[in-house]
């Protein structure tokens, strides 16, 4: 069996690299990180040099390269089967999907008003109308998945699943910047920012030496 490669970029603020690298690590499979470093001279051509799309994260396996968060999940999911990737009710996996994939193709507003940058506190930053009406939609989306499974556990869907990994860095945005919360959407965001994965992603960011002024609020 092939030993997996994710090729990522800056934890303090790629949140698709993120992302990747939480479904990754839901799989429990070892594997080899490859961070480079985002918007300095050297980026484009050492990300091309894996990526076609020029974008990461990039899953390599072997011969087969993923370039594509939503894409790299599913690779996964259909690899590590026995991790629980996905809800094991059919209703259920085809609600995670939905929302994984409103995450991948919407809230434009709240990425550009609220870029991830875990290591920063910047309470009432980047808020407008529109970032306003994303986070209320987030909200939205959280609170209907815990009311469905809120006696399985903590998590969307009772157990942590790809769900959670694709929602993972609004958790961090929300952090970032101080977003008031539901009491329902509160204790999710807590249980999140406590899993053990994304806390050591969380310390590895806050000793990164990079920083990328455009980033920067």
């Amino acid at each position: 069996m092939n030993r997996l490669t994710l090729v990522i970029g800056n934890k303090n603020y790629s949140s698709w690299s993120l992302r990747a690298w939480l479904a990754l690590k839901k799989t429990g499979a070892e594997f080899d990180e490859l961070l480079i470093p985002l918007s300095r001279p050297e980026t484009e051509a050492a990300i091309k040099a894996h990526s076609p799309s020029g974008r990461v994260p990039v899953l390599k396996d072997g011969d087969i390269t993923i370039w594509d968060t939503l894409a790299i999940a599913e690779y996964l999911a259909e690899r590590f089967p026995e991790a629980g990737p996905w809800p094991a009710d059919a209703g259920m996996r085809a609600f995670a999907r939905s929302i994984c994939a409103e995450m991948h193709s919407s809230f434009a507003a709240l990425r550009g008003g609220m870029p991830m940058n875990v290591r920063a506190r910047l309470p009432g930053k980047g808020r407008s109308p529109e970032v306003d009406a994303d986070i209320a939609r987030v909200q939205q989306i959280w609170e209907t998945c815990r009311n469905r499974a809120g006696e399985d556990g903590p998590f969307l869907f009772g157990g942590f699943t790809l769900a959670d990994a694709f929602y993972a860095p609004v958790v961090s945005r929300f952090r970032t910047y101080d977003v008031a919360m539901s009491d329902v959407c509160r204790a999710y965001a807590e249980a999140v920012w406590a899993w053990p994965d994304l806390r050591d992603w969380a310390a590895a960011a806050a000793a990164e030496p990079y920083t990328i002024a455009e980033e920067e609020i």
